[in-house]
C-alpha cells in the first residue's frame, strides 16, 4: 500500500528554525537522519538536504538556505542520542566531508538487517516488509541541488527517515533475541571512522579508468592527457566527469589514437554533439600524449608468498562459516581486519587480540578459528 497520509514535514531555512529543532532533537534518545546529495549532477557532490525524523515529527534542513549548519555538530556527536541511519557509510562520509561533523551513537538499519541474514536490505524492501509500505523511489535519483525543491521531492526525502526508529526497535529486537546485537553493535562502532578514502585517490587518474590495464605505454600516456582534459572540462561545466565523456569512450580514444575529426566521430560514445563540443581539444589531448613519455602501471608492494596464502585461507574460512550461518562474508570478518590479520600472522590470542580489539565478539566468537587458519601448515 501507499505511505498513509502524514502531517506535512517542517522546511529549516532558517538559523531560528534550526535552533527550535535542535533543541527538540536534544530531548530525544533516538532520531532518524538521511541525507540527499547531487552526486549525478555536480563536479562537486555536496549535500543538499538533510532530513532528521522524531516520533510525530519530520524536519527537512536546506544546507543551501541554513546560515551555519555546524550548529547541527553537537546532536551527531552526542553519545546519549541515537542517530539511525540506513546505509549510514554514505551518509557519515557527505557529512564529514561537507560539514567536518563527528559520530557516536549509530544504529545502521541496513547492516543490522544483512547481520539478520536479510537478503534484500534496501529502505523500500524492508518497509515494504515490516509495515506493507511502498515507498515511491521515483525521485531517488533527481537532483537535489535544484531550488526550490518540489513538493513531491520533498515528500520523498522526508519517507526516508520517517519510518526509521520503529524499523530500528524491530530489528534491534530481533538482534537481541539472536544474541546478535553486540556484533552488530561492533559494526556501528566502526561507522564513526570511515573517511571515504580507498586508496584510489594516490592512483594516476587514467589508472582509475577500467581496462586501462590493457592499453600500452603510450595509449596510457594519451589516457591520461584525456583524463585531464575531461577533468577540466567537468569542473568548468560543474557537471560530474562520466556526464562529460564516460570511462569506456576515453578509453577507446586512448586505445584508437584517431588523427581527424572523422575518426574520432566513429568512436563508439563520440556522437556529433560530442565532437562539435570537444573534438578539436580531444584530439589535441591525443596529440600531447603520443610525445608524452611512456606511462606505466603504479607500482604496488605485492604481499609475500606467506601473506597472500594466509590470505586464501582466511577467504575460504571465511565464506564457509559464512555461509553456515546464512549471512554475507563480510559479516563474518570485515575486509580490512581480514587483510590486516593475513598482513600481521599473528601467532598467540595475545597478538591476535591486538589486531581485533574494536571487534570483540568476533574475537570471542572466532578468534580461535581465525589463530588456526592463519598458522595452519
Amino acid at each position: 500500500m501507499r505511505p498513509p497520509k502524514l502531517p506535512e514535514p517542517v522546511l529549516v531555512t532558517k538559523s531560528e528554525q534550526l535552533r527550535l529543532m535542535i533543541e527538540q532533537l536534544q530531548q530525544e534518545p533516538i532520531i532518524a537522519v538521511d541525507t540527499e546529495s547531487n552526486s549525478l549532477y555536480a563536479y562537486r557532490e555536496q549535500v543538499c538536504l538533510v532530513q532528521f525524523s522524531i516520533p510525530n515529527k519530520d524536519y527537512l534542513v536546506d544546507p543551501f538556505a541554513v546560515p551555519d549548519m555546524t550548529e547541527l555538530g553537537p546532536i551527531f556527536v552526542d553519545p546519549a542520542i541515537e542517530k539511525v541511519f540506513h546505509a549510514a557509510e554514505y551518509d557519515v562520509i557527505c557529512l564529514k566531508r561537507d560539514f567536518g561533523f563527528a559520530f557516536n551513537n549509530i544504529f545502521d538499519t541496513m547492516a543490522a538487517a544483512r547481520i539478520l541474514g536479510r537478503k534484500a536490505v534496501g529502505l523500500g524492501t524492508l518497509l515494504e516488509r515490516e509495515f506493507s509500505v511502498e515507498l515511491d523511489k521515483h525521485y531517488q535519483r533527481a537532483n537535489w541541488g535544484q531550488r526550490p525543491l518540489p513538493a513531491k521531492m520533498l515528500a520523498y526525502a522526508r519517507l526516508d527517515t520517517h519510518y526509521l526508529i520503529t524499523l530500528r526497535n524491530l530489528l534491534k529486537k530481533e538482534l537481541q533475541e539472536k544474541n546478535l546485537y553486540d556484533l552488530a553493535k561492533e559494526d556501528f562502532d566502526r561507522l564513526r571512522s570511515v573517511n571515504g578514502h580507498n586508496g584510489e585517490e594516490q592512483a594516476p587518474s587514467w589508472w582509475r579508468v577500467r581496462r586501462s590495464n590493457e592499453l600500452t605505454p603510450q595509449q596510457a600516456a594519451i589516457l591520461q592527457e584525456l583524463c585531464q582534459y575531461r577533468e577540466r572540462m567537468a569542473r568548468t561545466m560543474d557537471r560530474p566527469v562520466f556526464k562529460v565523456i564516460n570511462d569506456q569512450t576515453l578509453f577507446e580514444i586512448a586505445r584508437q589514437a584517431p588523427k581527424d575529426l572523422q575518426a574520432l566521430g566513429r568512436i563508439r560514445g563520440m556522437n556529433e554533439q560530442q565532437v562539435r563540443r570537444h573534438g578539436a581539444r580531444l584530439l589535441e589531448a591525443v596529440q600531447r600524449g603520443l610525445n608524452d613519455p611512456p606511462l606505466y602501471p603504479p607500482k604496488t608492494q605485492r604481499p609475500n608468498d606467506h601473506v597472500l596464502q594466509r590470505l586464501d585461507r582466511l577467504r575460504r574460512w571465511r565464506k564457509t562459516t559464512a555461509q553456515s550461518l546464512g549471512v554475507d562474508s563480510d559479516i563474518i570478518l570485515p575486509r580490512d581486519l581480514m587483510y590486516t590479520v593475513a598482513e600481521e600472522g599473528p601467532r598467540t590470542s595475545e597478538e591476535l587480540d591486538n589486531l581485533l580489539e574494536e571487534v570483540p565478539w568476533r574475537r570471542e566468537h572466532f578468534g580461535e578459528q581465525i589463530l588456526a587458519t592463519v598458522n595452519k601448515r
